[in-house]
């Protein structure tokens, strides 16, 4: 998210919420799907291998 919405700027971030809904095991690839509307984002991670949402209902709210 820093890098695709932020440009790499962290102080764009204003504040951060998800639910962690299933856990991630080392080696697994995870993808993260997001959704922009204005200053909120909406996204969840999804663990590629099993098919399965590691972090769902995210929701960051960015800087004007």
């Amino acid at each position: 998210m820093l890098k695709t919405i932020c440009g790499y700027d962290p102080a764009r971030l204003k504040a951060l919420d998800g639910r962690f809904s299933a856990p991630v095991y080392p080696g697994e690839t995870v993808r993260t799907e997001m959704w922009r509307d204005g200053t909120v984002v909406s996204f969840r991670a999804r663990v590629t291998e099993r098919g399965v949402v590691a972090i769902n209902h995210g929701r960051a709210e960015l800087r004007t």
